[in-house]
Formats: C-alpha cells, sequence, structure tokens
C-alpha cells in the first residue's frame, strides 16, 4: 500500500494532499495574498496525517512541485521535502507545477495553456492537449496580442494571469476558465503516483526547483 504525501507552494495555494495508491485521502489547501507557506505548510502536514491516522513512517515517498512559479513557495515546499525525505529515508519525486495545473480542466477537445503569473505581462506558460499530453515546452514568455495566433484550435488557458492576460488574448477560440486559478496538491496525487510506480525519483542531495528564470536581487532604492 503506497501513501505518497504531495506539497504544492509554487504559487499563493499553499497545498498539501495525502494520495494511497494515487488517489486523494485528504487535502488542505490556503491561497492568500501575504504568501503564508512558511507558517501554513508544516501545520499542513501534521494535520493530514493525524486525520488519516497513520504516521510519517508510513509514508512511500514526498512529491513536490518543481515549478515554475514563486521562487520564494518552491523554496519553502522542496526545503520540507527535502527534509522528510532525508528524515524518513524514503524518495522524493518532482511534478511539474504547468502540468498540475493542467490537470485541474476536463475538455473533449482543444487545448489547454496553463499560466503561471511571472509579473508584469511576462508568465511562464506550456501548451498541453486535452489528454494532458505536452504540446510544447515551458517557456518564461511575455504576453502579446499576437501570442498564440499559430495556434487554430480552441484555447483553455487557466491560471492567476486571466486578469492581466483577457484584455489582450481576445481571439474567438481563446477562453479563460477563471475559477481554475491555481494547481492544487490534489491533482497531484495521481501524477506522482505514477511516476512513484515508474521509479521516477530525483536525487535528494542534488535537486532544486526549475526556476526557469534567475532570482535577482536588487538593492533598495534610495
Amino acid at each position: 500500500m503506497s501513501y505518497i504525501l504531495n506539497i504544492e507552494t509554487a504559487t499563493k495555494n499553499c497545498s498539501v494532499a495525502l494520495a494511497k495508491e494515487g488517489k486523494t485521502v485528504f487535502c488542505k489547501e490556503i491561497a492568500e495574498e501575504g504568501y503564508s507557506h512558511a507558517e501554513r505548510l508544516h501545520v499542513f502536514i501534521e494535520e493530514i496525517i493525524k486525520l488519516a491516522g497513520i504516521t510519517l513512517n508510513d509514508l512511500s515517498a514526498i512529491a513536490v512541485s518543481q515549478g515554475p512559479g514563486s521562487y520564494t513557495g518552491l523554496r519553502i515546499g522542496v526545503s520540507a521535502a527535502k527534509g522528510l525525505c532525508f528524515a524518513l529515508d524514503i524518495p522524493l519525486i518532482a511534478v511539474d507545477t504547468l502540468q498540475v495545473l493542467a490537470s485541474k480542466v476536463i475538455i473533449s477537445d482543444g487545448l489547454i495553456i496553463p499560466m503561471i503569473d511571472a509579473k508584469r505581462m511576462e508568465v511562464y506558460s506550456a501548451i498541453h492537449t486535452s489528454d494532458f499530453q505536452r504540446k510544447r515546452e515551458v517557456l518564461a514568455e511575455i504576453i502579446t496580442e499576437n501570442s498564440f495566433e499559430d495556434l487554430q484550435e480552441t484555447l483553455y488557458f487557466v491560471g492567476d494571469c486571466a486578469e492581466k492576460c483577457k484584455s489582450v488574448l481576445t481571439a474567438k477560440n481563446h477562453i479563460f476558465l477563471e475559477n481554475i486559478k491555481y494547481p492544487s496538491a490534489h491533482e497531484m496525487s495521481l501524477l506522482s503516483y505514477e511516476k512513484y510506480k515508474r521509479n521516477e525519483t530525483v536525487d535528494v542531495a542534488y535537486f532544486e526547483p526549475f526556476y526557469l528564470k534567475d532570482f535577482l536581487i536588487t538593492a533598495p532604492k534610495k
């Protein structure tokens, strides 16, 4: 019996899910403007383990959302996941954040374009088919009125970029599913279990989040 703890902190949503054989047993999450991940994450983990009536020693693996996304959020999630893996001597599984976000969409045809805010008019995005196959790699791109103009299929946009992008992406085949805003650990459950069965794990010591862009520290303005 495989219990996997899934951790998703790449966006404003601090999300934790416990999965059994790929199915979510319990999920706790909260999306707040102030990024409360550091305060909430370990509390959520403890609460979920207690609710399930198991201990951390019953876990078979830890899965973490690998990015792209918030630098701080990713560091918090990955640090927690690594610490648990080291302490419990269990494998670490990395799951693509945009794939997690795309997995929240249920459509019969067309393309899914998950997007995560990267400030100003830039987003982290990918393109997936309706059965969640990757059609285009993850990019950091600036959205303009010409973005995605080569795609004739119906495009379903999800993520936390709707407010700033829907005034630019106005073609008839552009549909914004504004109720799907953040990735969740709930959708990680099946993705991480499939990787677990294929033994697709990462090196706990050397794994780093997929930031996509360098994190720049700038001096405060005088």
